[in-house]
């Protein structure tokens, strides 16, 4: 038979109508009804051909990828039936349903993954099953353009996570980004608060500042990094990153009062306290107090620290000549 004009008809019927309509001949043959038409991959593999064939030869190029988007759901559907926690398969799946673009299916998809939460309260276990919370809150966003679901979504993930054992820096703050992008400065300032507050984090805090920084907000600024160094005391860079800011307003005196009481730590237990110690000596050779960055050179030799081997040394000058120093004293008295 040959086709001569392909111009739609006034009624369209689908292939799939078709298909649908050969089977359920088929079925009232043998006097089987069935209530709804659901092709099965391994029960209608002739009829899929058919369908797919048809498509390629009249159907347009969203017909043809509908037609071939069948086979990989089947596939999908069969993967996480037989293991849901196989987070893997619900990407692929959900990255299938989102090139076809029907967004309640994709939504559907979204919702059917992010509820198979790991069983076990251990990091490893969650953080592939994170992500899918994160492109779930994404989609919502970007593609859906539904604000209000993703605010929820972001508020049942964080609220799913186990922060007593461990927590997800990145999901609280791409909550807090969120909300900033929606011109909502109090709704940020909540989520990164309760992070704090439930699981506190360096990345958490040094976002939080920057944020604070950027609007101008000082005070406040100084109050976050008093929490973060009550909270590490021994972070040498949250130490040296306050003194910094202070020293960039003109509180200089505000600035050498924070070195003094980094370096008074209780048995110097900080982190990397060469750094801390050159900082300090560095600020007090910028603001020209030569007397105060001599007195702290003698300070720093004359500390009990152990140095450490002169193959893990920082390549620091003066801690160099420091241990150098040191050395020969040594050998000297001996």
């Amino acid at each position: 038979m040959t086709v001569k004009k392909k111009t739609p008809s006034p009624i369209q019927i689908t292939a799939e109508q078709i298909i649908g309509e050969a089977r359920q001949l088929r079925l009232q043959k043998h006097k089987i009804s069935v209530p709804k038409l659901r092709l099965q991959k391994r029960d209608d593999e002739d009829l899929y051909r058919r369908y797919l064939a048809f498509q390629k030869q009249f159907g347009d190029k969203n017909a043809i990828d509908y037609a071939i988007s069948w086979r990989k759901r089947f596939e999908y559907e069969d993967q996480v039936k037989k293991n849901p926690f196989n987070y893997d398969s619900w990407f692929d799946y959900t990255r299938l349903e989102e090139s076809v673009g029907n967004t309640e299916r994709i939504r559907e998809i979204y919702k059917r993954a992010v509820v198979n939460v790991p069983p076990a309260e251990e990091k490893r276990y969650w953080q592939r099953y994170i992500y899918l919370w994160i492109n779930y809150a994404l989609f919502e966003e970007i593609d859906a353009g539904d604000i209000e679901r993703t605010r929820n979504v972001y508020k049942e993930c964080l609220n799913l996570i186990p922060h007593h054992k461990f927590t997800f820096s990145k999901i609280w703050l791409l909550a807090a980004q969120f909300e900033i992008r929606q011109s909502n400065l109090k709704g940020a300032r909540r989520i990164l608060g309760n992070a704090i507050g439930k699981a506190p984090k360096d990345k958490i805090f040094k976002k939080y500042i920057e944020m604070e920084l950027q609007l101008g907000n000082v005070d406040r600024c100084r109050r976050l990094y008093e929490k973060y160094l009550e909270w590490s005391p021994q972070n040498c860079y949250a130490w040296i990153e306050y003194a910094e800011l202070e020293r960039s307003l003109s509180e200089t005196w505000r600035a050498r009062a924070i070195f003094d009481l980094a370096i008074g730590q209780p048995a110097l237990d900080l982190d990397m306290p060469e750094l801390l110690w050159k900082a300090y000596i560095d600020f007090e050779v910028a603001e020209c107090e030569f007397e105060k960055a001599r007195v702290l050179h003698r300070r720093l030799l004359e500390f009990n620290y152990i140095f450490p081997e002169e193959t893990q040394r920082s390549n620091l000058k003066i801690l160099e000549a420091a241990y150098r120093w040191k050395k020969q004293k040594l050998s000297s008295e001996f």
